[in-house]
């Protein structure tokens, strides 16, 4: 079922020479994404932090051309203090057209209230250059901007506990400008999640 869903959405990108684009939401604050790690034999590493519980939030969309794959993948990030509501996300789909300027987008998201809330509908209906595609609930493996939120949170965002948000937030970016600069990570975190875009595309 998921499965058609996708396919459905695939054909009119194909169509319309569309950009298929993936975007998702996540967290981050002062208190450190454990992770482990090497100490040397007999002291347990120990991560000191302010218990703070300020933080920001980060979003992501990660685009495929439906027809030309020789296009590259493209990654669009922002990250701003507290946690989107509709409005800001719909300043993030401004950030989003121009960034795709001239194109074509089909926005695949989840059923995040503030994704279907009556104001997000109202301002896509006046987009021609937008169609937004939900993802089949409870299914974040399909969401290849997941993989994404892994990559960092494993190396950059590891064991990091900054003094102020700020720390968090620069070692987030240096997580997205890594991505940014191997684009062969942004397909293989599509290959993870089993979709495909074109019958054939970059191999890792």
């Amino acid at each position: 079922m998921g499965g058609a869903r996708v396919a459905t959405h695939q054909k009119g990108a194909l169509k319309n020479r569309a950009w298929i684009v993936f975007f998702d939401e996540s967290g981050i604050s002062l208190l450190p994404q454990v992770r482990r790690t090497y100490a040397p034999r007999g002291r347990t590493p120990t991560l000191t932090h302010r218990l703070n519980w300020k933080r920001a939030s980060m979003a992501a969309a990660l685009g495929y051309h439906a027809a030309e794959a020789g296009r590259g993948a493209r990654l669009c990030f922002d990250l701003r203090p507290g946690s989107y509501d509709t409005d800001a996300l719909i300043a993030v789909l401004e950030q989003l057209k121009r960034f795709y300027e001239g194109e074509r987008v089909v926005l695949v998201w989840d059923g995040l209230s503030a994704h279907w809330s009556r104001a997000m509908r109202a301002w896509v209906a006046d987009q021609d250059w937008l169609t937004l595609e939900r993802l089949p609930a409870y299914a974040p493996e399909l969401n290849p901007v997941e993989m994404l939120w892994s990559a960092i949170k494993a190396r950059e965002l590891a064991n990091v506990a900054g003094d102020h948000l700020a720390d968090v937030a620069d070692a987030a970016e240096q997580g997205i400008n890594r991505i940014c600069a191997d684009e062969r990570l942004a397909w293989s975190f599509l290959t993870h999640t089993g979709l495909e875009i074109h019958p054939s595309y970059p191999k890792n």
